[in-house]
């Protein structure tokens, strides 16, 4: 298996959404359409903070990735946030989640950020050997408070 990851195309849409439901489904959550409508738009708007980038392999996606960057009080750079990692429950365990995430790596290098950052449950024991063997945990505990309108 040959895996090629790149960036998204307006083209890519109907490949993505796929993986994009897959990824709600993964984490039992139903996004509204116009949020997915919209976070589509800002991916291809070189305006936005916001990228996304899919693993092909050959005509068959297979696992996507986002990430946004932003500021920090902390440094001088950006950092980045990688905020969606999905690859299809059939290609678990391939290597694609890390190659996804490498290429966040090098894009995130390439673009001046400090770091990237990340989140998953604690319950997400697969991805977390991969995570604990390619990146650093810290120790901090999310907190959130929401609101109605999201």
């Amino acid at each position: 298996m040959t895996i090629e990851i790149r960036p998204i195309t307006p083209d890519d849409y109907e490949h993505w959404l796929p993986l994009w439901l897959g990824y709600q489904a993964f984490y039992q959550t139903v996004i509204p359409e116009d949020a997915t409508g919209t976070t589509w738009q800002r991916f291809l708007d070189e305006r936005e903070p916001m990228n996304a980038a899919i693993a092909w392999d050959g005509d068959r996606a297979v696992g996507m990735v986002h990430w946004i960057y932003h500021r920090s009080c902390w440094t001088v750079s950006d950092y980045c946030y990688l905020q969606d990692l999905f690859v299809d429950s059939t290609q678990r365990g391939s290597g694609i989640g890390r190659a996804l995430i490498e290429f966040v790596y090098a894009r995130a290098e390439q673009d001046g950020a400090g770091r990237v950052h990340w989140l998953t449950q604690e319950g997400n024991l697969q991805a977390r050997q991969l995570y604990d063997r390619i990146a650093d945990r810290p120790g901090f505990i999310q907190y959130r408070h929401l609101f109605k309108k999201g």
